[in-house]
């Protein structure tokens, strides 16, 4: 899929709920596919990445029913979970996939995961060596990339693991191996990562012990969650506003997880016009109403490597949106870009260099000094989050912007093109490349 931008004649005006969050959905499914009893689901998102979720959970014995925005799950309990008949396919996810490597290690049974070519490029090496200390049987690709198989091992037992960087799932996956493991799991983070997995398992009815620790044969019980908007699907719109002259954009029901909300710091911290309201919770997570309005004195900053952990997935649209304020943004202690669904490092650098942007990248981060787009291309590669980001820069260049690489839009967030349109934005989404 390929998206045609042009320069928008009109600010970004209106309302809109982003979809569901993507991280907060997979845990959901999850967690619900081991409880024991009916757990209902309120919000989750319908998009590729979860959908690969539910799938798979079916394959392991549960029951999932989704009518409109409500989902039921009928969870197999703490010693249901069945062998899959054939490999389960995670798709685009890798939140799914080492998730669920986590409860699979310790079933009586084995099980393939596998995932599309930009999965099987991940490294999945930060898992199964925690894993493999508690006695999980997993094998990888020779590059320790996917395919896992998993003989499972229902010994396992449990650690205190120092994870080497901050990652909620490499920690989640540990803490779900941790709840079949004999003894207590704990994982120490170098910092705080987000912390669905800690918010949400209480609620399930599992308690967790300080730092983060769980102890073998704590069972889950059915649960009602609400899944609130995803802050990362917001913040393409919030930088948009932020960017595009005259823009007031209120966004709803966004999760304001302190771990997950680094874009607004990095917005206030910029020179945006942000205000955050009607605070309230869902279930376990806060959530609030975000209204950003255009601001002519944006300016480039040095964002605290201490911040990269709660934006780490919105530093794509944020390099996006350095590259017309003024002066020169810097981040630095973002080499986990490096990992994710692209190299998102030197995908947003070849693209911004592409359209005009001056920039220099380094091993683990990036400067780049604003002072306008040009028209031109830039490619994805497939990244979700890239591609959406250079479609917000598209309406604020000097002429159309050709986003490559952009099917994989559709695994967490489908809606895109037809919320930006509904704002006022310009976008044509085509299936094939025009004629050169």
């Amino acid at each position: 899929m390929i998206l045609l931008t042009t320069p928008s004649q009109s600010p970004l005006i209106g309302e809109l709920t982003p979809p569901g969050d993507k991280s907060i959905s997979h845990r959901a499914l999850i967690f619900s596919s081991l409880a024991r009893g009916e757990s209902q689901i309120e919000g989750l998102l319908i998009a590729e990445d979860v959908t690969a979720t539910a799938n798979a959970c079916r394959q392991l014995g549960a029951l999932i029913e989704l009518e409109g925005g409500h989902t039921r799950v009928r969870g197999t309990g703490e010693k249901g979970l069945k062998a899959p008949g054939c490999a389960l396919d995670m798709g685009n996810s890798g939140t799914a996939m080492r998730l669920l490597a986590g409860v699979l290690s310790a079933q009586p049974f084995k099980s393939e995961l596998i995932g599309d070519e930009s999965l099987s490029r991940r490294p999945m090496r930060r898992i199964v060596d925690p894993l493999s200390r508690m006695g999980a049987r997993i094998e990888t690709s020779p590059g320790g990339t996917a395919p896992l198989c998993i003989d499972g091992n229902p010994g396992l037992r449990g650690i205190e693991y120092h994870l080497p960087v901050a990652s909620a799932q490499i920690k989640s996956c540990l803490l779900l191996s941790g709840l079949y493991a004999a003894g207590r799991t704990c994982v120490i983070e170098p910092q705080k990562s987000r912390d669905h997995t800690e918010r949400m398992l209480p609620v399930f009815g599992v308690q967790l012990e300080q730092p983060c620790c769980v102890t073998g044969g704590s069972k889950l019980t059915a649960a009602h969650v609400n899944v609130p908007a995803d802050i990362s699907s917001a913040a393409f719109f919030l930088a948009g506003a932020a960017i595009v002259p005259g823009s007031d954009i209120l966004v709803r029901n966004v999760g304001l997880n302190p771990t997950r909300d680094g874009i607004l710091r990095v917005l206030q911290a910029m020179g945006a016009d942000v205000e955050v309201g009607n605070h309230r919770v869902f279930g376990a997570e806060p959530v609030g109403d975000i209204r950003v309005c255009y601001s002519r004195f944006m300016e480039g900053i040095t964002i605290p490597e201490e911040w990269v952990p709660s934006l780490i997935d919105e530093l794509p649209v944020i390099m996006a949106m350095a590259a017309v304020t003024s002066g020169t943004t810097r981040i630095r202690g973002a080499t986990e870009l490096r990992v994710k669904e692209s190299d998102r490092l030197s995908v947003m650098a070849q693209g911004l260099t592409a359209l005009g942007v001056r920039l220099q990248e380094y091993e683990d981060g990036i400067d780049i000094t604003g002072g306008g787009v040009q028209g031109g291309e830039a490619d994805g590669a497939g990244d979700h989050r890239c591609a959406m980001s250079f479609a917000i820069l598209g309406q604020v260049a000097n002429g159309p912007v050709l986003v490559r690489g952009a099917r994989q839009i559709s695994t967490s967030y489908p809606e895109f093109a037809e919320h930006l349109l509904a704002l006022g934005g310009n976008v044509k989404v085509q299936a094939v490349s025009p004629p050169v």
